[in-house]
């Protein structure tokens, strides 16, 4: 067990204060409906819908909103969107995924590759930074859920892989395909989680300093901007005194 990533907590906070634009609510939206298009319309039967829905409601996500994306799914007027990965390094050699859903795919490779570019970075191929990470499943709960024993004896009761703690919260992460399962018998342990997600987490992290995490974050602000893109990560982290300064 250790304490979580330094810039992950920046994210997390940013998302926090990100709730109210409407931007969000769109993606948000946006993967609901095509987790529904694709599966089950209800949540009970389509783990990657139940997924989405927990993300959208843990954003403060209006219900009507949430059942308006599943019935555009259902009513089949729904766009088609394709989910594509895109690979790359960002300043000082850091790697990071950008996952997308569009609708035009063409645009989306242009636009990800002309940010990458403009913020000194490069675009890869497929395959060319994800061998350094896992795709695991992560379960969120704020740090008043318990202290870091308790959740750590609830996550390995719940068969969790590992578990990360500190001041602001506890991340507990699990196989990709036990996500659900997982984080349904959490929740009878700890109560409902803050978020439920599938991630790419970095086998290892490297620390930047401040320069680079400033052209780093306009990286990743200008790309998690563009409506295509759903999540963006990157293997580093802010240590405490770079942090203090951003």
């Amino acid at each position: 067990m250790a304490g979580h990533s330094k810039w992950a907590n920046i994210q997390h906070r940013k998302g926090r204060q990100d709730a109210a634009r409407s931007k969000l609510f769109s993606k948000l939206a946006k993967e609901i409906t095509v987790a529904a298009k694709m599966g089950d319309p209800d949540p009970d039967k389509n783990p990657r819908l139940r997924l989405a829905v927990k993300a959208g409601k843990s954003q403060s996500m209006p219900k009507d909103v949430i059942d308006r994306a599943i019935k555009k799914a259902i009513g089949g007027d729904a766009e088609n969107y394709d989910e594509i990965r895109y690979e790359g390094y960002g300043p000082n050699g850091i790697a990071i995924i950008v996952e997308t859903l569009t609708d035009n795919v063409n645009r989306t490779a242009s636009n990800v590759r002309s940010y990458f570019t403009k913020h000194g970075g490069n675009l890869g191929t497929t395959g060319s930074v994800s061998f350094m990470f896992d795709r695991v499943g992560e379960i969120t709960y704020k740090a008043e859920a318990g202290d870091a024993d308790t959740v750590m004896m609830a996550a390995i009761e719940a068969g969790a892989e590992d578990v990360e703690s500190d001041d602001e919260g506890h991340w507990i992460y699990c196989p990709m395909e036990d996500l659900s399962e997982v984080s349904e018998a959490l929740e009878k342990e700890l109560g409902e989680a803050e978020e439920a997600k599938l991630i790419w987490k970095p086998q290892t992290r490297t620390d930047v300093d401040l320069e680079t995490a400033q052209k780093l974050m306009k990286l990743i602000d200008t790309l998690e901007d563009d409506d295509d893109v759903q999540n963006v990560t990157a293997n580093f982290d802010v240590p405490e005194e770079v942090a203090a300064q951003l």
